[in-house]
């Protein structure tokens, strides 16, 4: 279903299989009672929905405008609009020259998908380590934070 979502909007086959990774990654923190499984399940396979029009950082935002006209829950768009990295704070945000939003994900559906996304990279899945090597670039507080939403999360996974 989410697929064909993908395709009319305009996302190339390489954005849908890496979608398709994404979502199947957060299968494993999604066994708790707590979380919202069909939502989970929309948010991961749209989080990349604005790479239809761009694969710049905006995509984020330009994804959370396209799955809001197009219907898509609330849920939803605020997954799509906050999967980047380990989030943005307004701040940061207008620093990267992206629309001075708060982009932090707070539901714990928001933070499974921006974890998950943390750890594949393209169709693969790639450790935590990796992921933070790959990333040492963008500074130690974004690495803190994303080590910090790794470590809130990982319990989930490992639930029965």
């Amino acid at each position: 279903m989410y697929e064909r979502f993908l395709k009319k909007a305009g996302c190339d086959p390489g954005v849908i299989a890496h979608c398709l990774t994404v979502a199947g990654a957060t299968r494993a923190y999604a066994r708790s009672s707590v979380v919202d499984r069909p939502l989970l399940e929309a948010g991961a396979m749209l989080h990349d929905l604005g790479r239809s029009e761009t694969h710049a950082l905006d995509h984020a935002g330009v994804g959370a405008d396209l799955a809001a006209a197009m219907g898509c829950p609330d849920g939803v768009v605020r997954i799509v609009g906050r999967h980047l990295g380990a989030g943005l704070t307004l701040e940061e945000s207008a620093l990267l020259g992206l629309l001075p939003v708060d982009a932090m994900p707070e539901r714990l559906e928001e933070r499974i998908v921006a974890h998950a996304d943390n750890l594949v990279k393209g169709t693969r899945e790639i450790t935590a380590e990796e992921r933070w090597d790959r990333s040492v670039a963008l500074g130690r507080k974004y690495l803190v934070r994303a080590f910090r939403l790794g470590l809130d999360l990982e319990p989930l996974r490992h639930l029965r």
